[in-house]
Protein backbone atom coordinates (compact mmCIF):
# COMPACT_ATOMS: atom_id res chain seq x y z
CA UNK A 1 0.00 0.00 0.00
CA UNK A 2 3.21 2.29 0.60
CA UNK A 3 4.18 2.02 -2.99
CA UNK A 4 2.75 4.40 -5.30
CA UNK A 5 3.13 2.54 -8.48
CA UNK A 6 0.21 0.28 -9.38
CA UNK A 7 1.72 -1.48 -12.56
CA UNK A 8 2.17 -5.31 -11.43
CA UNK A 9 2.94 -6.92 -14.43
CA UNK A 10 4.90 -10.69 -14.67
CA UNK A 11 7.16 -11.73 -17.27
CA UNK A 12 4.47 -13.59 -19.54
CA UNK A 13 2.41 -10.47 -19.95
CA UNK A 14 5.34 -8.35 -21.90
CA UNK A 15 5.77 -10.49 -24.74
CA UNK A 16 6.80 -8.78 -27.74
CA UNK A 17 3.93 -8.32 -30.31
CA UNK A 18 5.42 -9.27 -34.02
CA UNK A 19 7.42 -6.39 -35.68
CA UNK A 20 5.96 -7.47 -39.23
CA UNK A 21 2.84 -7.24 -38.10
CA UNK A 22 3.35 -3.56 -36.38
CA UNK A 23 5.17 -2.61 -39.71
CA UNK A 24 1.97 -3.59 -41.96
CA UNK A 25 -0.54 -2.33 -39.85
CA UNK A 26 1.43 1.07 -40.00
CA UNK A 27 1.61 0.69 -43.34
CA UNK A 28 -2.00 0.18 -44.03
CA UNK A 29 -2.58 3.05 -42.12
CA UNK A 30 -0.41 5.34 -43.54
CA UNK A 31 -0.41 4.75 -47.42
CA UNK A 32 -4.25 5.07 -47.81
CA UNK A 33 -5.12 8.36 -47.81
CA UNK A 34 -2.21 9.38 -49.77
CA UNK A 35 -2.20 6.78 -52.40
CA UNK A 36 -4.61 7.29 -55.51
CA UNK A 37 -6.19 10.56 -54.28
CA UNK A 38 -7.50 13.43 -55.64
CA UNK A 39 -6.82 17.15 -53.48
CA UNK A 40 -9.70 17.71 -51.15
CA UNK A 41 -11.97 20.31 -50.49
CA UNK A 42 -10.74 22.77 -48.75
CA UNK A 43 -7.80 23.31 -46.55
CA UNK A 44 -5.88 19.88 -48.11
CA UNK A 45 -6.28 21.74 -51.65
CA UNK A 46 -5.88 25.32 -50.58
CA UNK A 47 -2.49 24.10 -49.39
CA UNK A 48 -1.45 22.04 -52.23
CA UNK A 49 -2.22 25.50 -53.90
CA UNK A 50 0.68 27.42 -52.06
CA UNK A 51 3.10 24.51 -52.56
CA UNK A 52 1.55 24.66 -56.26
CA UNK A 53 2.75 28.82 -56.42
CA UNK A 54 5.83 28.15 -54.71
CA UNK A 55 6.81 25.42 -57.20
CA UNK A 56 5.22 26.67 -60.65
CA UNK A 57 4.96 30.06 -60.25
CA UNK A 58 4.25 30.05 -63.69
CA UNK A 59 0.82 28.78 -63.30
CA UNK A 60 -0.44 31.91 -61.32
CA UNK A 61 1.44 34.87 -59.93
CA UNK A 62 4.97 35.07 -58.79
CA UNK A 63 5.30 34.25 -54.87
CA UNK A 64 8.24 34.70 -52.21
CA UNK A 65 9.33 31.75 -50.49
CA UNK A 66 9.02 33.42 -47.32
CA UNK A 67 5.45 35.16 -47.84
CA UNK A 68 3.79 32.65 -50.04
CA UNK A 69 0.28 34.17 -51.88
CA UNK A 70 -2.64 31.98 -53.50
CA UNK A 71 -4.88 34.44 -55.50
CA UNK A 72 -3.45 37.52 -54.23
CA UNK A 73 -3.77 36.54 -50.40
CA UNK A 74 -1.12 35.17 -47.63
CA UNK A 75 -1.20 32.29 -45.55
CA UNK A 76 -3.39 33.10 -42.25
CA UNK A 77 -1.61 30.50 -40.44
CA UNK A 78 1.34 31.66 -41.31
CA UNK A 79 2.83 28.62 -42.27
CA UNK A 80 6.09 28.05 -43.87
CA UNK A 81 7.77 24.38 -43.87
CA UNK A 82 5.04 22.28 -45.11
CA UNK A 83 4.77 24.70 -48.20
CA UNK A 84 8.28 24.63 -48.58
CA UNK A 85 8.30 20.56 -48.32
CA UNK A 86 5.93 20.36 -50.56
CA UNK A 87 7.06 22.88 -53.21
CA UNK A 88 10.42 21.00 -53.35
CA UNK A 89 9.28 17.75 -54.17
CA UNK A 90 6.72 19.57 -56.68
CA UNK A 91 10.14 20.77 -58.80
CA UNK A 92 10.62 16.80 -59.08
CA UNK A 93 7.64 15.88 -60.06
CA UNK A 94 6.83 14.79 -63.71
CA UNK A 95 3.67 15.72 -65.18
CA UNK A 96 0.62 14.38 -63.56
CA UNK A 97 2.22 13.31 -60.56
CA UNK A 98 2.04 17.02 -58.91
CA UNK A 99 0.07 15.75 -56.17
CA UNK A 100 1.25 12.75 -55.33
CA UNK A 101 4.78 14.14 -55.43
CA UNK A 102 3.41 17.18 -53.06
CA UNK A 103 2.31 14.47 -50.57
CA UNK A 104 5.69 12.86 -50.26
CA UNK A 105 7.14 14.97 -47.42
CA UNK A 106 3.28 14.42 -45.61
CA UNK A 107 3.80 10.73 -45.69
CA UNK A 108 7.53 10.73 -44.08
CA UNK A 109 5.95 13.21 -41.43
CA UNK A 110 2.95 10.69 -40.82
CA UNK A 111 5.50 7.85 -40.18
CA UNK A 112 7.68 9.48 -38.06
CA UNK A 113 5.26 10.54 -35.89
CA UNK A 114 3.97 6.94 -34.80
CA UNK A 115 8.16 5.81 -34.40
CA UNK A 116 8.28 9.22 -32.63
CA UNK A 117 5.39 7.67 -30.07
CA UNK A 118 6.41 4.66 -30.33
CA UNK A 119 10.05 6.11 -28.98
CA UNK A 120 9.02 8.60 -26.29
CA UNK A 121 6.36 5.75 -24.62
CA UNK A 122 9.47 3.30 -24.58
CA UNK A 123 11.83 6.15 -22.72
CA UNK A 124 9.45 7.13 -20.47
CA UNK A 125 8.62 3.43 -19.36
CA UNK A 126 12.10 2.89 -18.89
CA UNK A 127 11.89 5.25 -16.35
CA UNK A 128 12.55 3.84 -12.20
CA UNK A 129 8.81 5.53 -11.36
CA UNK A 130 7.44 4.13 -14.12
CA UNK A 131 8.58 0.03 -13.78
CA UNK A 132 6.18 -2.45 -12.34
CA UNK A 133 6.77 -3.69 -8.76
CA UNK A 134 9.25 -6.23 -8.15
CA UNK A 135 8.04 -9.43 -7.01
CA UNK A 136 9.54 -10.65 -4.01
CA UNK A 137 10.71 -14.45 -5.44
CA UNK A 138 11.18 -12.72 -8.80
CA UNK A 139 9.51 -13.03 -11.87
CA UNK A 140 8.49 -9.54 -12.55
CA UNK A 141 8.74 -7.93 -15.97
CA UNK A 142 12.22 -7.07 -17.22
CA UNK A 143 13.20 -3.64 -17.51
CA UNK A 144 13.18 -3.44 -21.44
CA UNK A 145 10.78 -5.74 -22.34
CA UNK A 146 8.05 -3.82 -20.02
CA UNK A 147 8.93 -0.34 -21.52
CA UNK A 148 8.51 -2.91 -25.46
CA UNK A 149 4.92 -3.82 -24.08
CA UNK A 150 4.01 -0.57 -23.60
CA UNK A 151 5.37 1.40 -26.32
CA UNK A 152 3.35 -1.10 -29.03
CA UNK A 153 0.60 -0.31 -27.07
CA UNK A 154 0.77 3.39 -26.80
CA UNK A 155 1.09 2.92 -30.89
CA UNK A 156 -1.80 0.87 -31.11
CA UNK A 157 -3.55 3.65 -28.86
CA UNK A 158 -2.62 6.38 -31.53
CA UNK A 159 -3.30 4.38 -34.19
CA UNK A 160 -7.23 3.88 -32.81
CA UNK A 161 -7.75 7.43 -32.12
CA UNK A 162 -10.25 8.24 -34.64
CA UNK A 163 -9.43 12.34 -35.10
CA UNK A 164 -6.23 11.32 -36.08
CA UNK A 165 -7.63 9.52 -39.80
CA UNK A 166 -8.24 12.37 -41.92
CA UNK A 167 -6.27 15.19 -40.91
CA UNK A 168 -3.30 13.14 -40.81
CA UNK A 169 -3.48 12.11 -44.25
CA UNK A 170 -3.89 16.06 -46.01
CA UNK A 171 -0.83 17.89 -47.00
CA UNK A 172 -1.95 20.66 -44.69
CA UNK A 173 -0.21 22.56 -41.24
CA UNK A 174 -1.49 20.43 -38.85
CA UNK A 175 0.31 17.79 -39.98
CA UNK A 176 3.41 19.27 -39.59
CA UNK A 177 2.69 20.72 -36.53
CA UNK A 178 1.63 16.99 -34.83
CA UNK A 179 4.72 15.76 -36.09
CA UNK A 180 7.21 18.54 -34.96
CA UNK A 181 5.66 18.41 -31.70
CA UNK A 182 6.13 14.40 -31.42
CA UNK A 183 9.57 14.93 -32.28
CA UNK A 184 9.90 18.10 -29.34
CA UNK A 185 7.81 15.21 -27.44
CA UNK A 186 10.65 12.18 -27.71
CA UNK A 187 13.15 14.22 -27.35
CA UNK A 188 12.15 15.16 -24.29
CA UNK A 189 11.35 11.89 -23.36
CA UNK A 190 14.97 10.29 -24.20
CA UNK A 191 16.93 12.91 -22.81
CA UNK A 192 18.14 11.98 -20.11
CA UNK A 193 19.31 8.58 -21.76
CA UNK A 194 20.56 10.35 -25.05
CA UNK A 195 21.17 13.62 -24.52
CA UNK A 196 22.77 14.26 -28.52
CA UNK A 197 19.86 12.54 -30.79
CA UNK A 198 17.35 14.22 -28.06
CA UNK A 199 18.68 17.47 -28.47
CA UNK A 200 18.82 17.49 -32.27
CA UNK A 201 15.02 16.26 -32.06
CA UNK A 202 14.31 19.03 -29.37
CA UNK A 203 15.85 21.57 -32.09
CA UNK A 204 14.17 20.45 -34.69
CA UNK A 205 10.57 19.91 -33.33
CA UNK A 206 10.67 23.29 -31.89
CA UNK A 207 12.33 24.90 -35.19
CA UNK A 208 9.76 23.18 -37.01
CA UNK A 209 6.68 23.52 -35.09
CA UNK A 210 7.32 27.58 -35.48
CA UNK A 211 8.02 27.32 -38.82
CA UNK A 212 4.33 25.36 -39.18
CA UNK A 213 2.61 28.37 -38.00
CA UNK A 214 3.12 27.66 -33.95
CA UNK A 215 6.13 29.68 -32.22
CA UNK A 216 3.41 29.80 -29.04
CA UNK A 217 3.30 26.23 -28.72
CA UNK A 218 6.60 25.34 -29.68
CA UNK A 219 7.75 27.97 -26.94
CA UNK A 220 5.59 26.30 -24.28
CA UNK A 221 5.69 22.95 -24.88
CA UNK A 222 9.55 22.73 -24.63
CA UNK A 223 10.47 25.23 -22.28
CA UNK A 224 7.66 23.64 -19.72
CA UNK A 225 8.54 20.04 -20.60
CA UNK A 226 12.48 20.91 -20.18
CA UNK A 227 11.74 22.01 -16.57
CA UNK A 228 9.65 19.11 -16.42
CA UNK A 229 12.63 16.49 -17.17
CA UNK A 230 15.06 19.11 -14.99
CA UNK A 231 12.90 18.49 -12.01
CA UNK A 232 13.00 14.99 -11.90
CA UNK A 233 16.43 14.48 -11.66
CA UNK A 234 16.98 14.94 -8.19
CA UNK A 235 20.68 13.20 -7.96
CA UNK A 236 22.93 16.42 -6.97
CA UNK A 237 25.83 14.70 -9.84
CA UNK A 238 23.58 15.48 -12.73
CA UNK A 239 23.24 19.31 -11.48
CA UNK A 240 25.58 20.23 -14.03
CA UNK A 241 24.35 18.18 -16.75
CA UNK A 242 20.34 20.01 -15.59
CA UNK A 243 22.58 23.44 -16.39
CA UNK A 244 23.91 22.37 -19.89
CA UNK A 245 20.48 21.18 -20.92
CA UNK A 246 18.10 24.38 -19.82
CA UNK A 247 21.23 26.58 -21.33
CA UNK A 248 20.68 24.25 -24.69
CA UNK A 249 16.93 25.13 -24.03
CA UNK A 250 17.78 29.03 -24.01
CA UNK A 251 19.59 29.23 -27.45
CA UNK A 252 16.66 26.77 -29.04
CA UNK A 253 14.34 29.27 -27.51
CA UNK A 254 16.10 32.25 -28.40
CA UNK A 255 16.72 30.64 -32.37
CA UNK A 256 12.82 30.13 -32.00
CA UNK A 257 11.70 33.50 -30.98
CA UNK A 258 14.60 35.13 -33.61
CA UNK A 259 13.20 33.39 -36.35
CA UNK A 260 10.03 33.91 -35.50
CA UNK A 261 10.38 37.40 -35.50
CA UNK A 262 12.74 37.71 -38.93
CA UNK A 263 9.80 36.09 -40.64
CA UNK A 264 6.88 37.83 -38.80
CA UNK A 265 5.52 34.58 -37.92
CA UNK A 266 3.99 35.91 -34.75
CA UNK A 267 0.84 36.32 -34.34
CA UNK A 268 -2.32 35.92 -31.62
CA UNK A 269 -5.49 34.75 -32.56
CA UNK A 270 -7.01 33.88 -29.31
CA UNK A 271 -10.83 33.60 -29.23
CA UNK A 272 -12.81 34.36 -26.49
CA UNK A 273 -15.56 31.82 -25.25
CA UNK A 274 -17.93 31.66 -21.93
CA UNK A 275 -18.47 28.41 -20.20
CA UNK A 276 -21.73 27.70 -21.66
CA UNK A 277 -19.08 26.43 -24.58
CA UNK A 278 -17.30 24.13 -22.89
CA UNK A 279 -20.03 21.14 -23.66
CA UNK A 280 -18.40 22.09 -27.22
CA UNK A 281 -15.01 21.22 -26.25
CA UNK A 282 -16.14 18.34 -23.97
CA UNK A 283 -17.77 17.00 -27.47
CA UNK A 284 -14.87 17.73 -29.66
CA UNK A 285 -12.95 15.80 -26.97
CA UNK A 286 -14.76 12.90 -26.69
CA UNK A 287 -14.79 11.49 -30.09
CA UNK A 288 -11.66 13.05 -31.45
CA UNK A 289 -9.55 11.20 -28.65
CA UNK A 290 -11.87 8.16 -28.82
CA UNK A 291 -10.95 5.42 -27.51
CA UNK A 292 -7.52 6.58 -26.29
CA UNK A 293 -9.36 9.20 -23.69
CA UNK A 294 -11.11 6.66 -21.27
CA UNK A 295 -8.05 4.75 -20.38
CA UNK A 296 -5.85 7.94 -20.24
CA UNK A 297 -8.52 9.19 -17.09
CA UNK A 298 -7.99 5.32 -15.83
CA UNK A 299 -4.33 5.62 -16.10
CA UNK A 300 -4.10 9.01 -14.02
CA UNK A 301 -6.50 7.09 -11.56
CA UNK A 302 -4.33 4.16 -11.18
CA UNK A 303 -1.12 6.70 -10.90
CA UNK A 304 -2.67 8.99 -8.64
CA UNK A 305 -0.35 8.62 -5.55
CA UNK A 306 2.48 10.04 -7.62
CA UNK A 307 0.28 13.11 -9.11
CA UNK A 308 1.07 14.62 -5.52
CA UNK A 309 4.65 14.92 -6.53
CA UNK A 310 3.78 14.46 -10.25
CA UNK A 311 7.62 16.33 -10.90
CA UNK A 312 8.93 13.73 -9.80
CA UNK A 313 7.53 11.49 -12.76
CA UNK A 314 8.03 12.58 -16.11
CA UNK A 315 6.28 9.67 -17.52
CA UNK A 316 2.69 11.40 -15.82
CA UNK A 317 4.14 15.27 -15.86
CA UNK A 318 5.12 15.16 -19.39
CA UNK A 319 2.54 14.10 -21.76
CA UNK A 320 0.00 15.61 -18.97
CA UNK A 321 1.58 18.83 -19.69
CA UNK A 322 1.49 18.29 -23.74
CA UNK A 323 -2.35 17.59 -23.53
CA UNK A 324 -2.68 20.51 -20.76
CA UNK A 325 -0.92 23.36 -23.22
CA UNK A 326 -2.94 21.74 -27.28
CA UNK A 327 -6.49 21.77 -24.88
CA UNK A 328 -5.72 25.20 -24.24
CA UNK A 329 -4.69 26.31 -27.49
CA UNK A 330 -7.54 24.69 -29.24
CA UNK A 331 -9.85 26.52 -26.46
CA UNK A 332 -7.98 29.69 -27.11
CA UNK A 333 -7.99 29.15 -31.13
CA UNK A 334 -11.88 28.87 -31.83
CA UNK A 335 -12.03 24.68 -30.71
CA UNK A 336 -10.71 23.52 -33.82
CA UNK A 337 -9.80 19.82 -34.21
CA UNK A 338 -6.66 20.88 -35.71
CA UNK A 339 -5.21 22.12 -32.67
CA UNK A 340 -6.11 19.19 -30.70
CA UNK A 341 -4.41 17.14 -33.25
CA UNK A 342 -1.01 17.80 -31.51
CA UNK A 343 -2.17 16.01 -28.17
CA UNK A 344 -2.79 12.63 -29.81
CA UNK A 345 0.94 11.43 -29.25
CA UNK A 346 0.38 12.38 -25.76
CA UNK A 347 -2.94 10.98 -24.74
CA UNK A 348 -1.40 7.89 -26.28
CA UNK A 349 0.93 7.36 -24.24
CA UNK A 350 -0.93 8.07 -20.96
CA UNK A 351 -3.10 5.54 -22.53
CA UNK A 352 -0.53 3.11 -22.68
CA UNK A 353 0.19 3.21 -18.81
CA UNK A 354 -3.00 2.19 -18.02
CA UNK A 355 -2.56 -1.12 -19.97
CA UNK A 356 -0.97 -2.81 -16.84
CA UNK A 357 -3.72 -1.90 -14.60
CA UNK A 358 -6.64 -2.98 -15.88
CA UNK A 359 -8.94 -5.24 -15.23
CA UNK A 360 -10.36 -8.43 -17.00
CA UNK A 361 -13.56 -7.31 -16.90
CA UNK A 362 -12.60 -3.67 -18.51
CA UNK A 363 -10.65 -5.60 -21.36
CA UNK A 364 -13.24 -7.35 -22.04
CA UNK A 365 -15.92 -5.03 -22.38
CA UNK A 366 -13.30 -2.79 -24.57
CA UNK A 367 -12.80 -5.82 -26.72
CA UNK A 368 -16.57 -6.59 -27.36
CA UNK A 369 -17.49 -2.91 -27.43
CA UNK A 370 -14.90 -2.20 -30.80
CA UNK A 371 -15.31 -5.83 -31.90
CA UNK A 372 -19.23 -4.70 -32.22
CA UNK A 373 -18.41 -0.85 -33.40
CA UNK A 374 -15.64 -1.63 -35.80
CA UNK A 375 -17.98 -4.86 -37.25
CA UNK A 376 -20.52 -2.61 -38.34
CA UNK A 377 -18.91 -0.09 -39.76
CA UNK A 378 -17.17 -2.56 -42.02
CA UNK A 379 -20.01 -4.09 -43.01
CA UNK A 380 -21.68 -0.81 -44.02
CA UNK A 381 -18.88 0.12 -45.94
CA UNK A 382 -18.86 -3.12 -47.41
CA UNK A 383 -23.06 -2.90 -48.28
CA UNK A 384 -22.93 1.03 -49.48
CA UNK A 385 -19.67 0.02 -52.04
CA UNK A 386 -21.96 -3.65 -53.22
CA UNK A 387 -25.16 -1.33 -53.88
CA UNK A 388 -22.67 1.12 -56.01
CA UNK A 389 -21.83 -2.00 -57.82
CA UNK A 390 -25.44 -3.53 -58.09
CA UNK A 391 -28.02 -1.55 -57.63
CA UNK A 392 -28.77 -3.55 -54.41
CA UNK A 393 -29.59 -2.59 -51.95
CA UNK A 394 -31.67 -0.13 -53.62
CA UNK A 395 -31.63 2.20 -50.30
CA UNK A 396 -27.92 2.55 -50.09
CA UNK A 397 -27.81 3.10 -53.76
CA UNK A 398 -30.75 5.90 -53.97
CA UNK A 399 -28.85 7.53 -50.74
CA UNK A 400 -25.34 7.55 -53.59
CA UNK A 401 -27.21 8.63 -56.09
CA UNK A 402 -28.50 11.79 -54.41
CA UNK A 403 -25.45 12.76 -52.69
CA UNK A 404 -23.05 12.44 -55.48
CA UNK A 405 -24.89 12.67 -58.60
CA UNK A 406 -23.57 12.15 -62.22
CA UNK A 407 -20.75 9.67 -60.34
CA UNK A 408 -20.21 6.44 -62.30
CA UNK A 409 -18.39 3.60 -60.17
CA UNK A 410 -16.14 1.57 -62.11
CA UNK A 411 -15.55 -1.88 -60.59
CA UNK A 412 -11.61 -2.56 -60.39
CA UNK A 413 -10.02 -6.17 -59.18
CA UNK A 414 -7.14 -4.68 -57.66
CA UNK A 415 -9.49 -2.48 -54.87
CA UNK A 416 -11.77 -5.28 -54.95
CA UNK A 417 -8.76 -7.57 -53.62
CA UNK A 418 -6.99 -5.65 -51.22
CA UNK A 419 -10.24 -4.62 -49.28
CA UNK A 420 -10.94 -8.24 -49.49
CA UNK A 421 -7.43 -9.51 -47.71
CA UNK A 422 -7.98 -6.64 -44.92
CA UNK A 423 -11.62 -7.49 -44.44
CA UNK A 424 -9.82 -11.14 -43.60
CA UNK A 425 -7.14 -9.93 -41.37
CA UNK A 426 -9.67 -8.56 -39.32
CA UNK A 427 -11.33 -11.72 -39.05
CA UNK A 428 -8.28 -13.38 -38.32
CA UNK A 429 -7.11 -10.55 -35.27
CA UNK A 430 -10.69 -11.26 -33.53
CA UNK A 431 -10.42 -14.98 -33.98
CA UNK A 432 -6.83 -14.81 -32.37
CA UNK A 433 -8.16 -11.98 -29.57
CA UNK A 434 -11.16 -14.26 -28.89
CA UNK A 435 -8.64 -17.30 -28.61
CA UNK A 436 -6.41 -18.12 -25.85
CA UNK A 437 -3.42 -15.75 -26.68
CA UNK A 438 -4.53 -13.32 -24.06
CA UNK A 439 -1.08 -12.56 -22.01
CA UNK A 440 0.39 -9.62 -23.40
CA UNK A 441 -0.76 -6.33 -21.91
CA UNK A 442 -1.24 -4.55 -25.18
CA UNK A 443 -3.89 -7.20 -26.75
CA UNK A 444 -6.60 -4.55 -25.03
CA UNK A 445 -5.60 -2.40 -27.79
CA UNK A 446 -5.54 -4.70 -30.87
CA UNK A 447 -9.02 -4.86 -31.47
CA UNK A 448 -9.53 -0.55 -31.63
CA UNK A 449 -6.30 -0.10 -33.80
CA UNK A 450 -7.07 -2.84 -36.12
CA UNK A 451 -10.75 -1.89 -36.15
CA UNK A 452 -9.69 1.85 -36.82
CA UNK A 453 -6.86 0.88 -39.65
CA UNK A 454 -9.25 -1.65 -41.20
CA UNK A 455 -12.49 0.82 -41.84
CA UNK A 456 -9.51 3.57 -42.87
CA UNK A 457 -8.59 1.23 -45.31
CA UNK A 458 -11.79 0.36 -46.95
CA UNK A 459 -12.52 3.88 -47.15
CA UNK A 460 -9.40 4.80 -49.20
CA UNK A 461 -10.44 2.07 -51.28
CA UNK A 462 -13.38 0.80 -51.92
CA UNK A 463 -15.54 4.01 -51.16
CA UNK A 464 -12.39 6.13 -52.68
CA UNK A 465 -13.98 6.85 -56.13
CA UNK A 466 -17.08 8.45 -54.72
CA UNK A 467 -14.93 10.25 -52.16
CA UNK A 468 -12.57 11.82 -54.98
CA UNK A 469 -16.07 12.42 -56.82
CA UNK A 470 -17.65 13.77 -53.98
CA UNK A 471 -14.50 15.85 -52.91
CA UNK A 472 -12.96 16.80 -55.44
CA UNK A 473 -13.32 19.78 -57.42
CA UNK A 474 -12.18 18.00 -60.18
CA UNK A 475 -15.85 17.30 -62.13
CA UNK A 476 -16.73 21.66 -61.20
CA UNK A 477 -13.77 22.10 -63.37
CA UNK A 478 -15.00 19.70 -66.03
CA UNK A 479 -18.07 21.82 -66.34
CA UNK A 480 -16.45 25.00 -66.98
CA UNK A 481 -13.96 23.59 -69.49
CA UNK A 482 -16.78 22.10 -71.78
CA UNK A 483 -18.51 25.69 -71.36
CA UNK A 484 -15.29 27.90 -71.90
CA UNK A 485 -14.01 25.61 -74.63
CA UNK A 486 -9.91 25.72 -75.67
CA UNK A 487 -10.18 29.01 -74.18
CA UNK A 488 -6.59 29.04 -71.15
CA UNK A 489 -7.41 32.49 -69.53
CA UNK A 490 -9.91 33.38 -67.31
CA UNK A 491 -11.00 36.52 -64.70
CA UNK A 492 -12.17 35.47 -61.77
CA UNK A 493 -13.98 37.29 -58.37
CA UNK A 494 -15.00 36.04 -55.69
CA UNK A 495 -13.03 32.96 -55.45
CA UNK A 496 -11.37 31.24 -52.37
CA UNK A 497 -8.43 29.83 -52.30
CA UNK A 498 -9.25 26.49 -52.37
CA UNK A 499 -11.68 27.28 -55.87
CA UNK A 500 -8.78 28.70 -57.33
CA UNK A 501 -6.10 26.55 -57.01
CA UNK A 502 -8.65 23.60 -58.87
CA UNK A 503 -8.99 25.87 -61.50
CA UNK A 504 -5.10 26.68 -61.77
CA UNK A 505 -4.43 22.51 -61.21
CA UNK A 506 -7.49 20.41 -62.82
CA UNK A 507 -8.05 23.08 -65.35
CA UNK A 508 -4.92 24.41 -66.26
CA UNK A 509 -5.65 28.02 -66.19
CA UNK A 510 -4.35 31.41 -66.06
CA UNK A 511 -6.19 32.83 -63.77
CA UNK A 512 -6.76 37.24 -64.04
CA UNK A 513 -7.92 39.42 -61.42
CA UNK A 514 -11.82 40.98 -62.30
CA UNK A 515 -10.88 43.88 -64.77
CA UNK A 516 -12.55 45.25 -68.30
CA UNK A 517 -13.20 42.15 -70.57
CA UNK A 518 -10.40 41.57 -72.75
CA UNK A 519 -10.06 39.32 -76.27
CA UNK A 520 -7.58 37.16 -74.98
CA UNK A 521 -9.49 36.62 -71.74
CA UNK A 522 -12.70 36.63 -72.25
CA UNK A 523 -14.46 34.68 -69.52
CA UNK A 524 -15.41 35.36 -65.91
CA UNK A 525 -15.90 33.43 -62.94
CA UNK A 526 -17.15 33.95 -59.86
CA UNK A 527 -18.56 32.15 -56.61
CA UNK A 528 -22.42 32.75 -56.75
CA UNK A 529 -22.43 33.65 -52.97
CA UNK A 530 -20.48 36.75 -53.66
CA UNK A 531 -22.99 37.54 -56.73
CA UNK A 532 -24.80 40.12 -54.23
CA UNK A 533 -21.54 42.10 -53.46
CA UNK A 534 -20.30 42.72 -57.29
CA UNK A 535 -23.98 42.38 -59.53
CA UNK A 536 -23.77 45.72 -60.60
CA UNK A 537 -19.59 46.45 -61.15
CA UNK A 538 -19.83 42.89 -63.31
CA UNK A 539 -22.60 44.43 -65.20
CA UNK A 540 -21.15 48.10 -65.84
CA UNK A 541 -17.66 46.41 -66.85
CA UNK A 542 -19.56 44.47 -69.51
CA UNK A 543 -20.03 40.98 -68.79
CA UNK A 544 -23.26 39.00 -68.65
CA UNK A 545 -23.84 35.53 -67.26
CA UNK A 546 -23.71 32.64 -70.02
CA UNK A 547 -23.73 29.90 -67.96
CA UNK A 548 -24.06 28.61 -63.91
CA UNK A 549 -21.79 25.13 -63.23
CA UNK A 550 -22.61 23.38 -59.50
CA UNK A 551 -20.07 21.02 -57.83
CA UNK A 552 -21.52 17.24 -57.33
CA UNK A 553 -22.22 16.74 -54.29
CA UNK A 554 -22.87 19.90 -52.40
CA UNK A 555 -26.12 22.36 -53.43
CA UNK A 556 -24.55 25.32 -51.59
CA UNK A 557 -21.52 25.80 -54.06
CA UNK A 558 -21.80 27.13 -57.65
CA UNK A 559 -19.30 28.73 -59.85
CA UNK A 560 -21.10 31.16 -62.33
CA UNK A 561 -19.77 32.00 -65.83
CA UNK A 562 -19.91 35.49 -67.38
CA UNK A 563 -18.87 35.80 -70.94
CA UNK A 564 -17.97 39.58 -72.69
CA UNK A 565 -21.01 41.07 -73.88
CA UNK A 566 -19.19 42.57 -77.30
CA UNK A 567 -17.98 38.91 -77.43
CA UNK A 568 -20.84 37.47 -76.89
CA UNK A 569 -22.47 35.13 -79.79
CA UNK A 570 -25.19 36.49 -81.39
CA UNK A 571 -28.30 34.29 -81.14
CA UNK A 572 -28.87 32.66 -84.61
CA UNK A 573 -32.06 32.50 -86.25
CA UNK A 574 -32.65 29.44 -88.24
CA UNK A 575 -33.23 30.43 -92.45
CA UNK A 576 -36.49 29.54 -93.65
CA UNK A 577 -36.73 26.60 -95.84
CA UNK A 578 -37.00 27.07 -99.71
CA UNK A 579 -40.48 26.64 -101.33
CA UNK A 580 -40.83 23.94 -102.96
CA UNK A 581 -41.56 23.69 -106.73
CA UNK A 582 -44.53 23.34 -107.72
CA UNK A 583 -46.49 20.00 -108.44
CA UNK A 584 -47.60 19.62 -112.13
Amino acid sequence: MNHPNPAIVAQSAVRRLPRLALLLLCAAYVLPGFLGRTPWKAQDIEAFGYMLQLAQPAMGEATSWFKPTLLGQTDPQLALLPYWLGAGFLRWAPSGWEDFFARLPFIAMLGLTLASTWYAVYALARGPAAQPVAFAFGGEAKPADYARALADGGLLALLACLGLARLAHETTPALSQLCCAALIFVGLSNLPRHRLVSGMAITLGMLGLTLSGAPSLALFLGIGGSLIRAAAQPDLTQQRMRVLDLGLLALICLLCITTAGALDLWRWRVVTHSLFDMHMLAKLLVWFTWPAWPLALWSLWRWRRQLAHIWRYPHLALPLWFVGVTISATWLTGMTDRALLVSLPAIACLAAFALPTLRRSLGALIDWFTLLFFSFCALAIWVVWVAMQTGFPASPAANVAKLAPGFVNVFSWVIFSTALLATGAWAWLVQWRIGHHRAAIWKIMALPAGGAVLCWFLLMTLWLPLLNYARSYAPLIEKVKSTTGDSHCLQYAGLNKAQGTAFLFHGQFKLEPLQAPEADCPWLIIDEKNLPLMADKIERMGWIQHARAQRPGDKNEHILIYRAVTLAQPTLVAPAPPASPAQD
